[in-house]
């Protein structure tokens, strides 16, 4: 069986099918039976009102911008990312709703967390393919993760709309003089004055031996000093029972995940928790990991015969193709209304000289098309694209194919480190090694 799976869909205008590589990637993307993306975007009319945080800029797209996905030959989504919840639940559950009108198989998000959680299903010739959708970033700041999570049903109270979080559990680990240092500097500034006193009353439980905090800042004696960030333990056996349900309706399950977070200080390396939570789902029973967010390539891992895509880059980027803004993106920026989207991203961009918009590399990614058999990893070839990198605002970020830029020696490289070795052909398709 044959999947095609490709990063963000940030789409926010229509694309024409005889625009420049459509065709192209369209074909490649075809030859696959199940042919995966993450729409990154809410899809309304600007009848929802703008949340009080986004995931960036505040993304919404006309519904008709399905026929393009559509175009494409994509039939399974997720949209379970940090701009899921831009135009609150409102904007959720009306994407939600276009999505499945198109006919599309998607996960991730829901009216409760039951329905976030669960698995969809692709029914194809060549066997059943099951999808499950999570996401770590679901918005800034920390409170603004927090509530994009959807809620459990209750036998009293409905669930709450939302997304299937992955929630992080991280703490800074220091040494026992580093420790001393951080506690004094709590005790003398009363920064956690009022929390200790809740904590005393027993509202929040009690710290480990051991332990430091510094608002919501937590620090534990180690004998070096390092980050450490690990999968919620409650999130991560609720995306390990999904595949458990998932091995007896599916031939093959895929698990979408949307992370934005790293590790060390490099976008291109993902954060620790994100390898555990991708290394878990496959000794689970997950057949391929499918990462995105950070709008750029990050390394390919082949984890027991089966592929990691730690981020595939974006498929479509639009992020200075919006139609219009609400109030608070523009108060980020000191400007009101009254502007110009024009002088929104002047503003936010440095009159275009910084930004995702100005980074060559949020601009090339690779699509997948690999191939298993019972279960097992026979072929992986990745198409490099590159989206009209130097084109006007108005033409960029659709894919093509593209060899012009080291996209797949990039890749090879950066993913040499997991023990992937990536080689070119004539064609300029990236050939995995199995």
């Amino acid at each position: 069986m044959k999947f095609a799976v490709a990063g963000d869909i940030a789409v926010q205008r229509r694309i024409h099918p005889d625009s420049d590589g459509f065709s192209e990637v369209r074909s490649y993307l075809c030859q696959a039976d199940a042919r995966y993306a993450n729409l990154e975007t809410t899809l309304h009319r600007g009848e929802y009102y703008a949340n009080q945080f986004s995931g960036g800029s505040y993304l919404r797209a006309d519904p008709e911008v399905l026929e393009d996905v559509k175009a494409y030959g994509f039939n399974m989504l997720s949209f379970a990312n940090n701009h899921a919840m831009d135009f609150d639940r409102g904007g959720l559950m009306a994407t939600k709703g276009y999505v499945d009108a198109a006919g599309f198989v998607n996960a991730g998000a829901g009216a409760n967390l039951d329905e976030a959680a669960s698995p969809a299903y692709l029914e194809t010739p060549k066997g059943r393919v099951a999808l499950i959708a999570a996401v770590s970033t679901m918005g800034t700041p920390l409170s603004a993760s927090i509530s994009a999570m959807a809620g459990k049903q209750s036998r009293r109270f409905p669930g709450r709309p939302g997304v299937n979080g992955l929630r992080i559990d991280e703490h800074i680990q220091v040494t026992a003089e580093q420790l001393e240092v951080i506690r004094q500097i709590s005790q003398l500034s009363k920064v956690n004055a009022q929390k200790d006193i809740e904590r005393a009353e027993g509202y929040f439980p009690p710290l480990p031996e051991g332990t430091a905090v510094l608002k919501d800042l937590q620090f534990r004696q180690g004998d070096t000093t390092r980050y450490i960030t690990k999968p919620n333990a409650e999130d991560m056996a609720r995306v390990e029972k999904a595949i458990y349900e998932a091995q007896m309706q599916a031939d093959y399950i895929l698990v979408s995940i949307h992370s934005h977070e790293i590790s060390g200080d490099s976008k291109e390396q993902p954060a620790d928790f994100l390898k555990e939570f991708a290394h878990r789902c496959i000794d689970a029973g997950a057949h391929a990991i499918i990462g995105h967010g950070p709008h750029l390539l990050r390394p390919i891992e082949i984890y027991k015969n089966r592929p990691i895509f730690y981020s595939l880059g974006d498929f479509s980027m639009h992020l200075e193709n919006i139609p219009m803004a609400p109030e608070d993106m523009y108060a980020k920026q000191g400007l009101t209304s009254d502007h110009t989207l024009r002088e929104l991203f002047c503003n936010r961009s440095a009159n275009y000289t910084r930004g995702l918009m100005r980074d060559r590399r949020m601009f090339e990614a690779v699509i997948p098309c690999f191939e298993m058999e019972n279960g097992e990893l026979t072929g992986l070839e990745l198409m490099p694209i590159e989206l009209h990198f130097h084109e006007p605002v108005w033409r960029r970020g659709d894919p093509r194919f593209s060899t012009e830029h080291g996209i797949i020696p990039h890749l090879a490289e950066i993913s040499a480190p997991y023990g992937t070795t990536i080689t070119v052909d004539s064609r300029g398709y990236g050939i995995v090694t199995l």
